[in-house]
């Protein structure tokens, strides 16, 4: 029996586009019908529940006479508009079974990237739960553009899990749990527990779920994972069918334990809601200073700015010699400011152009490791 789940009093569950439609993309009844008594089951047990739901795109296909999900944004867009309706009004109705209104709230990547619409969101959700409601949540693929999506919800039910400061977070899909193969190999076997400390490098994960309607894989289910585990929250990795075994503490799955220590949630907000809008490059000395000495970012020991960005921005700091990101933090100046400070201390800039300038790039306190 794992006491982490069965003891869990606020329990975020995601399911997958696979998990709710047919082949051909319309909603399969039976699926969501047995989704449902689940999640009915758990809210008159007096438990928390929030349902992060993918398929609005995939429910639009058939009703729209599209043979696949189509590449094209506007077009994706289009069945979303027409999925999102029917799939609501059909949780909607299997849910009031079980005397259970439902409220649905759809998200951006602003609505948890943006430190404002964050706090708002939350505000919402827990509004909802107070009043005994359900929350489903989905991204509003609607009217997100390119460059503003999650791209899969998996991400996204790590950050409501986190937002709502979920007691555990379930990942439904179309694969029983993680192996430490494909899944269809039978020399794979299941991964029925991971630690925070599990090295995962040897295991193979794939891209796209198997169905071709969603657009996540084990590797963004792993990495959501992750991220709600480092926030303190344990995750369950099943399939669809099996979710209520999942939820009796059966061993079914895979189980993710959480990190011992959970981050402040200003720091977790800035490592895994953030979008960073620009890069520093750092020298040895400030990388050390850094990552070692956790010590603030200052002008002199920056090589390079990459990206457009104003004050308050979140910005990737990045060893200049191996290139890959070592801290995020909120910076203290405008990109366009930055190149003519590079390599000057401090007390020297504020010499030649004032005590304005006398100021961290990044203070420590507004950055978090990666």
């Amino acid at each position: 029996m794992r006491n982490e789940v069965t003891g869990a009093r606020r329990i975020v569950v995601k399911v997958g586009s696979s998990s709710l439609t047919t082949a051909a993309g319309g909603i399969d009844d039976l699926r969501v019908d047995a989704l449902v008594d689940v999640l009915g089951k758990l809210a008159t047990q007096g438990r928390e529940v929030v349902l992060v739901s993918s398929g609005a795109i995939a429910a639009g296909l058939a009703p729209l006479k599209l043979r696949r999900r189509p590449r094209d944004l506007a077009t994706q867009q289009a069945a979303a508009s027409v999925g999102q309706g029917l799939l609501i009004a059909r949780y909607a109705a299997g849910l009031a079974r079980h005397g259970l209104t439902v409220g649905q709230v759809l998200l951006t990547v602003d609505d948890v990237t943006r430190r404002k619409n964050y706090r708002n969101a939350y505000r919402t959700l827990r509004k909802l739960l107070d009043l005994g409601a359900l929350p489903i949540v989905n991204e509003n693929d609607t009217v997100a553009t390119e460059e503003i999506r999650f791209g899969d919800n998996d991400r996204l039910a790590a950050l409501v899990a986190a937002l709502v400061q979920a007691d555990l977070l379930v990942l439904l899909s179309d694969v029983d749990a993680l192996y430490t193969g494909n899944p269809a190999d039978p020399t794979s076997q299941r991964v029925p527990l991971v630690s925070p400390d599990t090295d995962l490098s040897h295991i193979s994960v794939g891209s796209v779920g198997s169905s071709g309607v969603g657009t996540g894989g084990m590797v963004t289910k792993v990495e959501a994972a992750r991220i709600a585990t480092g926030f303190g929250i344990p995750v369950v990795l099943t399939a669809a069918p099996l979710a209520a075994a999942a939820l009796d503490g059966d061993d079914v799955g895979t189980l993710f334990h959480a990190a011992q220590h959970r981050p402040t949630a200003r720091l977790f907000w800035l490592a895994h809601a953030t979008s960073p809008r620009g890069r520093l490059h750092l020298d040895p000395g400030a990388v050390t200073a850094v990552v070692a000495r956790r010590k603030s970012l200052l002008p002199a020991g920056i090589t390079a700015v990459d990206g457009s960005f104003a004050a308050g921005d979140a910005v990737d700091l990045v060893d200049a010699g191996s290139g890959a990101p070592i801290a995020r933090g909120l910076v203290n100046y405008d990109a366009v400011e930055l190149p003519a400070l590079l390599g000057r201390s401090t007390p020297e800039l504020a010499a030649s152009l004032g005590p304005g300038y006398e100021r961290e790039v990044v203070h420590r306190d507004d950055l978090v490791l990666l």
